[in-house]
């Protein structure tokens, strides 16, 4: 109650439709008060974390093992094309050192591969069905026949040694080197795959730097597995054997260093997980190494030494290379900035590209005469509308433009096909003149199907002296 006894009216509404005092704060709020200075928000920024604490995405579950599965799998995919290699130019030293290493590796990473999965079954459970859509599933089918193509061109290479040159066992060792060649050959057909699966596997998970990378991560595993294929040959062939590891390390560390450049710079916020902490450093070490090793193989082809030691880097360089990919990729799943801020901005580009496409309706994009009109705003066929509801090439009827029973029509108030009208009301044509018994009812009128409301209905039969 106000002092004279009166109560006290509410602000009335402002502008926006909020009331006087909200609407000025918030005009005070964004500066737009008159001799009110802009005041500072004490809403923080934004920060990005998850409901209690937790990430967006799920971590991988998957320990160094899988890394170095990684790792092992290219070894044995770049052995195997050095050992086909070495076959077909004839260079025993090279093949020979190929086809051993290629079935070493293969070992190794089975090995890493099942002590992951925790039960050997599991690995045996694959091979139940063949699903193209599953990288898993292809990815074993793969390690299985790559796995037996190099264990008999393998057994071709150690079957000299083993097996006598008379009995019955001798027709054997007669076969291996055609059986040897054979085996290497489909070896080298399947390595390729070999090698880049596992990045088609890290690139199918909700990770998302691995995620991301998809049209780079097959070639950065490619080149690496050139380059630890071509580092067995530089550490075991002797330096007259070795040209073809050596052309091999140069290409292999070209892929791979091109892919990894053109994948960090494409990523953008998403390359900061291969650039910083143990991921950076690892990637940052692999490219020192492998550049290094493809220089020394090129400049150590006559010393023994050289090309051995230009090996080893070539082959401390991929490992880091698995690894850096595989923690980078842990990493980017355990901060929800790297989930959150790239699905902003997909968002807003997509909104840009509607707006863009959509436009604002010009004075030309006016409905068409199919359009409909508005319930209340019916006139009938035949009716006529008084001279302040004359349609315009551009006037548009709205809800409240009633005509009137009297109301006398001119010969120019037809509508146009360019004025646009709300749905459900119809505009009159021709002179004709409304009578009380005409209907004016929602949906246009009775011959256009439309029923007369029940309040019109009760109006139109009310006494005229009430």
């Amino acid at each position: 109650m106000s002092a004279g006894g009166t109560t006290g009216a509410a602000p009335g509404p402002g502008k926006d439709g909020l009331p006087v005092a909200r609407s000025a704060e918030r005009d005070v709020r964004r500066g737009r008060g008159r001799g009110r200075s802009r005041e500072e928000l004490m809403v923080p920024e934004a920060e990005f974390r998850s409901y209690y604490g937790r990430p967006v995405v799920k971590a991988p579950v998957w320990t160094h093992d899988v890394a170095a599965y990684l790792f092992t799998g290219g070894l044995a995919a770049g052995s195997a094309l050095l050992g086909a290699g070495g076959d077909l130019t004839g260079r025993p030293a090279l093949r020979r050192a190929g086809r051993l290493t290629a079935l070493g590796a293969l070992g190794a990473s089975t090995y890493f591969l099942i002590a992951d999965l925790g039960r050997p079954a599991r690995f045996h459970h694959m091979l139940r069905v063949a699903k193209p859509t599953s990288p898993m599933s292809m990815g074993t089918w793969i390690l299985s026949a790559f796995g037996g193509a190099a264990a008999v061109a393998a057994a071709a290479e150690l079957g000299p040694a083993l097996l006598p040159d008379r009995g019955p066992l001798r027709l054997v060792r007669r076969a291996l080197p055609v059986t040897g060649r054979a085996a290497g050959l489909a070896a080298a057909a399947a390595a390729p795959a070999l090698a880049t699966y596992t990045a088609v596997l890290l690139a199918d998970t909700a990770t998302p730097s691995w995620h991301e990378a998809y049209p780079e991560l097959p070639f950065v595993f490619g080149g690496s597995a050139l380059a630890s294929g071509a580092a067995v040959g530089l550490i075991a062939a002797p330096t007259t054997q070795n040209q073809p590891a050596v052309r091999m390390a140069v290409a292999g560390a070209a892929l791979e260093i091109a892919a990894s450049q053109r994948m960090e710079h494409r990523l953008g916020l998403l390359s900061e997980p291969y650039r910083q902490g143990w991921a950076g450093r690892l990637l940052r070490l692999s490219r020192v190494l492998t550049v290094a090793g493809a220089a020394g193989a090129v400049l150590g082809r006559r010393s023994r030494v050289l090309s051995a030691l230009a090996g080893a880097a070539l082959l401390a360089g991929s490992a880091a290379t698995r690894f850096g990919v595989f923690d980078g990729g842990v990493a980017s799943a355990k901060d929800p900035k790297y989930t959150v801020v790239p699905q902003r901005a997909r968002v807003a580009a997509r909104a840009g590209i509607a707006a863009a496409d959509g436009g604002t309706a010009t004075p030309s994009s006016t409905a068409t005469p199919s359009s409909a009109v508005a319930p209340s705003s019916a006139v009938a066929l035949g009716s006529t509308a008084t001279p302040s509801s004359t349609a315009t090439p551009s006037s548009t009827a709205t809800p409240s433009s009633t005509a009137t029973p009297n109301s006398t029509a001119t010969p120019n108030s037809t509508a146009t096909p360019s004025s646009a009208a709300t749905s459900s009301s119809a505009v009159a044509l021709g002179s004709s003149t409304a009578t009380p018994d005409d209907d004016v009812v929602a949906g246009g009128g009775p011959e256009l199907g439309g029923r007369r409301p029940a309040a019109e209905h009760e109006h139109k039969h009310r006494d005229p002296t009430a």
